[in-house]
């Protein structure tokens, strides 16, 4: 593939949804596009802001926690798989609003306890515990609600 098309197919993908570079780098690799020829088209990209790791972590954070109510710890995981460099990682969490955060893991609690069929207080809170961790929340957070919800 020629540099020039292999750089507006890139482009074209980066417009319709968020990247990131690693992923990018890949999807140029499989079109058969030289390494040399990849870190231009990357460069290029940036600099149009066609490509932009933060962005990406700050979208896939909110995407993430909005939508598929995780929490930070396996946004984080899933962000460190992506390739994104730890100081973005950070600063795309720290936008995640302490009191919504609070809501959002006491609010997937008390469903999940909802459907709970187990009687046994210690063992419903071990289920709930490993529920929420499972989803990315903190344990001290998790026990701090289940303790204020006792």
């Amino acid at each position: 593939m020629k540099f020039k098309e292999a750089l507006e197919r890139a482009a074209a993908l980066c417009s319709g949804q968020e990247r990131n570079t690693r992923e990018m780098l890949r999807k140029l690799s499989e079109w058969g596009v030289g390494e040399e020829d990849s870190e231009k088209i990357i460069q290029r990209l940036k600099a149009e802001r066609f490509l932009d790791d933060r962005r990406y972590a700050s979208s896939y954070v909110k995407d993430k926690f909005r939508f598929n109510r995780w929490g930070r710890m396996k946004i984080r995981f899933a962000l460190r798989q992506k390739g994104i460099p730890e100081d973005m990682i950070e600063e795309a969490l720290d936008q995640i609003d302490q009191e919504e955060y609070f809501q959002v893991c006491r609010d997937l609690l008390g469903q999940k306890s909802a459907t709970l069929k187990e009687k046994d207080p210690y063992a419903r809170k071990a289920r709930l515990l490993r529920f929420a961790s499972q989803r990315g929340f903190e344990s001290d957070l998790i026990y701090r609600i289940l303790q204020s919800d006792e």
